[in-house]
């Protein structure tokens, strides 16, 4: 177990903004992180799980608890004829896991490569991208219960998936902490290629799990700023879904706007596109900008604070409220 005091949070999250926490506190194990949810002083603090903090902005330090998992791993515990069961660790990143998957010959994920984080927060967030999510393979999450100190495993619908949504996103209820996600994997892969500029990737290529992998990490090279040189979080917003009666209003005035229909007659519309037609792509206000190849991308250009990251972010929303009468909700987590 590590414990730091005024620990600084620059490394630990994407966004690389100077903020710290009162205390640091990183377990390796269950019977770590059952003694630090018993501990008086724990339950009497404010405190924050995170993972590698890649869906975080710190608005300012933190007055409590920053609590982190290194329980890793990826542990094979059933084989069988056309699927497998892989018990992994939260703190694994979860490209890693996607690497090890195609590896083996295991499908259900490569088009979840090159997305940064850890496999426990990307069970929380349903991380998702090109037609695929993780609750697609999401057998079951084991958790510890953050009041109770009791363990429950939630099942794939108990998580209550949807669009960048589960039951551990909300606060209505106990907070549970994931210590592992168990995913199956399929043998016989059945590839997902519906989106066009991955199909168009592949078209010459010979289709197997490492290509797909191969298009897809290209593909995100292309569109996204690297953690490491940039500061970001990835997808800034969620893709808007509006009505159908909406989205025929706005069809009609834009012919062209792209759109993805849903089974329920609404229309998931992509926040980058709309960020666009508002002319914000490669807008930058101080240290603050979008990124010049994905309108869907806020970055840190220098030393922006998180409040000036925020407040550029509600500009945007206030910009595209303005012409589409659509609000934009962050994907980002705030923090303050």
């Amino acid at each position: 177990m590590r414990i730091e005091q005024n620990y600084p949070l620059d490394s630990h999250n994407t966004f690389h903004v100077p903020a710290r926490t009162r205390w640091f506190m990183e377990y390796e194990n269950e019977e770590d992180l059952n003694r630090i949810l018993r501990d008086e002083y724990f339950q009497e603090s404010r405190s924050l799980h995170i993972g590698e903090g890649s869906n975080l902005l710190f608005i300012n330090d933190f007055n409590g608890i920053v609590l982190h998992s290194a329980i890793k791993g990826i542990v094979l515990t059933e084989d069988a004829s056309e699927f497998v069961l892989l018990r992994v660790g939260a703190a694994e990143r979860w490209d890693d896991v996607v690497a090890y998957a195609v590896s083996n010959g295991w499908g259900g994920v490569e088009n979840l490569s090159r997305i940064p984080g850890e496999t426990g927060a990307a069970a929380i967030q349903n991380i998702g991208a090109y037609g695929v999510e993780i609750k697609d393979v999401v057998e079951t999450v084991e958790t510890y219960n953050q009041l109770t100190f009791e363990k429950r495993i939630f099942t794939n619908e108990a998580c209550r998936y949807s669009y960048r949504y589960s039951f551990f996103k909300e606060n209505d209820h106990d907070p549970y902490i994931v210590t592992h996600v168990n995913i199956r994997l399929q043998k016989n892969p059945e590839y997902k290629l519906d989106y066009g500029n991955l199909k168009d990737a592949l078209k010459d290529t010979a289709l197997s799990l490492q290509a797909v992998r191969d298009a897809v990490t290209g593909i995100r090279r292309c569109k996204l700023p690297e953690c490491g040189k940039l500061g970001n979080a990835g997808s800034f917003f969620m893709n808007p879904v509006i009505s159908g009666g909406q989205f025929g209003e706005l069809k009609e005035e834009y012919p062209k706007i792209p759109s993805y229909p849903l089974s329920d007659g609404r229309v998931k519309v992509p926040a980058g596109w709309l960020i666009e037609q508002c002319g914000l792509k490669g807008k930058k206000q101080g240290n603050v900008g979008i990124y010049d190849k994905q309108a869907l991308i806020i970055v840190n250009y220098g030393e922006a604070t998180g409040d000036e990251i925020a407040t550029f972010a509600e500009s945007i929303r206030q910009a595209v409220y303005g012409k589409f009468g659509i609000s934009l909700v962050p994907e980002v987590r705030y923090v303050q």
